[in-house]
């Protein structure tokens, strides 16, 4: 719709025989070389840059094996900590604990330990700090204070802590990585339980993780200290980490990557990342950054050169083609207009088969140019095919008075700030009808070649609108459906259950005084007692005549078909309508719960809807399992209805709850669910139920 020109310098094309002129005389004789030069420049062109290409994947290769390494050694370290944490739990919940028996809580940590070769030694810890036992130190034996004191903080407060590696411990005389639980007895931590382990459990999962000899790997906890690492491992234990290594520990950042120096100067790129429930412990793997970088720099000098020489070529080659293409710009035009036009044919079409309108507004003049669909959307008059125009004014006099305020803000939005319009309102037809409209468009910026005026499109969205108010209403009644059944079973519970234990309590009151009494008449105390015991029966059949209500518990236990033949012959005492059940394909099978449900609420809301409307006689129901779905129908012989208005397609566009309701919920289980009826012949509900996987 909108058109653009390119200008031309009006220059002739220049002859045939001047094409070669800047490439010099030696060119100018040999035009075959020229053009073997340049056919060269892509081959080079692109050897360089595979030759960089392949660097980079290399290098991107290395970062992924760098990242899976750190991922595959932080899923196994949290998983062994995780472990060793559980065995903790269970060895903090011991009976011995109970009564402070320390001896045979002593017995069995040993027993334990000898099967947790990680575990260098196991302390009970007092809130004070004072350790009160350690199994390197036989009983009765001063043990001084716990070492690591923010994990046993941490513990204090009722948290499963897994510490940094601590100082040299008081009775270990080791550094060692405590893993706490607190030992909680009637709501309060009693004691600390504190598992103990050696790095170097921590240092054979860094080094099994299969690295190259010249990737620097370490582990450090959250203060940045080196639980393990694979150069110098012995001598770096609790040492703090490099720089970069604790910098990156600070920012505690989950995962990523950091450029800096290892303890012995190296420059490395690193892959690191936080491993789960260890309270900040994290996994580093450095890759020299030499490595990685050398052969990338390498390739891009190369690419660099082969660059420049195409350049030198490609101008020579420019300055001798040059004049064939201002001779070709002018044909070029005449085709690009042509192709303008008939894109803009194409779009007039796409407009019509998407039923939009087309639209222009002229500020300058205070114009509106219509598409004939827009004119029918807004109702002006016209002739049926061609654009015309109308003032501004007869416009806004289709427009709703509320959203006429509306409308002119937007337009003087996009004509001032260049801002899109994209708004809704209501259009009033000279019938008087109201139709909602959407008008979407931008402002054409003349200094970009484009008409200074507003364009865009209009689209009908009256059948969205009414089916959002639709189902807003039809939310409201459902919200009303609940409370009233609310009201019932609070009702139910107050009038039925409510009086039944009310007189429970008078006649077990009556029974007391009589037994305070001295009364000791056993045929009257045995009656009581009977009819306290009535009155249990009748809570307990108030009770699960409620809850059946709500769910039915033979849908859980018997599956579909039973619980519809129960239900159905309770409906058929209950109300004097008789029902035939029919059920094909389910013997002896159980559909998907969701299913069973939905199918079972569909039959209770017919059958109600049966009682309450048909004046029926009789009801045939249809359970088939077929083609890897569940088709159900209910019929009746009653007086029938009109489907259509019970719908909403028709008057007075209001659905009735209990349909909609089936409707929704049919739709939610991705089912289908249809109606067939006549005045005076009776109605037939069909369902069908697609199962998950094509079976039951």
């Amino acid at each position: 719709m909108f058109r653009a020109h390119a200008a031309t310098d009006g220059r002739p094309g220049a002859a045939p025989v001047t094409r070669w002129a800047r490439l010099g005389p030696e060119a100018t004789r040999h035009p075959l070389a020229a053009l073997l030069l340049a056919a060269a420049i892509p081959i080079l062109l692109f050897g360089a840059w595979v030759g960089y290409e392949t660097a980079e994947r290399e290098r991107g290769a290395a970062r992924e094996a760098a990242a899976a390494t750190v991922e595959r050694v932080a899923g196994r370290v949290s998983k062994e900590i995780h472990s060793q944490l559980g065995v903790a739990k269970t060895l903090a919940a011991s009976t011995a604990l109970d009564g402070d028996d320390l001896g045979a809580f002593r017995t069995e940590a040993e027993r334990v330990q000898t099967v947790q070769p990680l575990w260098y030694t196991v302390e009970l810890t007092a809130p004070s700090g004072q350790q009160i036992l350690n199994l390197l130190r036989p009983p009765g034996e001063a043990l001084g204070p716990t070492a690591d004191e923010p994990s046993f903080e941490a513990a204090l407060r009722g948290e499963a802590t897994v510490g940094g590696i601590g100082p040299v411990g008081p009775v270990s005389g080791r550094r060692l990585v405590p893993l706490r639980v607190p030992v909680v007895r009637d709501g309060a931590v009693r004691l600390v339980l504190t598992v103990a382990l050696a790095p170097a459990a921590i240092s054979a999962v860094l080094r099994e993780a299969g690295s190259p000899a010249d990737w620097v790997g370490v582990v450090v906890d959250a203060r940045g200290d080196i639980l393990a690492r694979t150069l110098a491992e012995r001598f770096e234990f609790g040492r703090p980490a490099s720089t970069s290594v604790r910098a990156v520990v600070a920012s505690q950042q989950s995962h990523g990557w950091y450029r800096g120096r290892t303890l012995e100067g190296v420059e490395v790129e690193t892959a690191y990342s936080i491993i789960p429930g260890t309270g900040g412990w994290s996994v580093h793997f450095g890759m020299p950054a030499d490595a990685l970088d050398t052969p990338v720099s390498r390739s891009l000098l190369v690419l660099g050169a082969v660059v420049l020489l195409s350049l030198a070529v490609a101008t020579g080659l420019s300055a001798a083609v040059s004049r064939d293409l201002a001779r070709r710009r002018d044909e070029r035009e005449r085709l690009a207009d042509l192709a303008l036009r008939a894109s803009e044919e194409r779009e007039r079409l796409a407009l019509e088969a998407a039923e939009l309108g087309a639209w222009q507004f002229d500020a300058a003049r205070d114009v509106l140019t219509g598409s004939p669909r827009s004119r029918e959307l807004l109702g002006l008059a016209g002739p049926p095919a061609g654009e015309r125009d109308y003032p501004a004014a007869a416009l806004l006099a289709r427009v709703h008075r509320h959203d006429r305020a509306v409308l002119k803000a937007a337009a003087r939005r996009c004509l001032e700030a260049n801002e899109p319009i994209d708004l809704e309102f209501r259009a009033v037809l000279p019938s008087g009808e109201a139709r909602w409209l959407r008008a979407r468009g931008r402002y054409g910026d003349p200094a970009e070649g484009e008409p200074g005026a507003i364009r865009g499109v209009l689209a009908d969205i009256s059948p969205q609108k009414r089916a959002e108010a639709e189902r807003a209403g039809l939310r409201r009644r459902l919200a009303d459906a609940e409370e009233k059944v609310r009201g019932q079973i609070a009702r139910d519970l107050h009038d039925g259950i409510g009086q039944a234990v009310t007189g429970l309590s008078l006649g077990l009151g009556a029974l007391e005084r009589s037994y305070q009494a001295g009364g000791n008449d056993a045929g009257d105390q045995r009656a009581a007692i009977r009819r306290l015991r009535d009155i249990v029966a009748e809570i307990g059949r108030d009770l699960h005549r409620t809850a059946a209500a709500l769910r039915p518990t033979a849908l859980d236990d018997v599956g579909l078909t039973d619980a519809v033949g129960s239900f159905v012959v309770d409906w058929q005492a209950n109300h004097g309508i008789a029902v035939d059940v029919r059920a094909k394909g389910l013997e002896g099978k159980r559909l998907p719960p969701d299913i069973e449900t939905v199918a079972y609420r569909v039959i209770q809301e017919a059958l109600t809807n049966i009682l309450r409307h048909a004046g029926a006689r009789a009801v045939s129901i249809l359970l088939e399992l077929r083609d890897g779905a569940l088709r159900l129908a209910v019929e009746d012989d009653g007086r029938g209805f009109d489907p259509e208005a019970a719908a909403g397609e028709g008057p007075p566009h209001r659905p009735r709850l209990g349909l909609a309701g089936l409707r929704e919920r049919v739709a939610l289980a991705g089912g289908t669910l249809s109606l067939a009826s006549k005045a005076g012949r009776g109605t037939t509900l069909s369902l069908t139920l697609p199962l998950r996987g094509g079976g039951a």
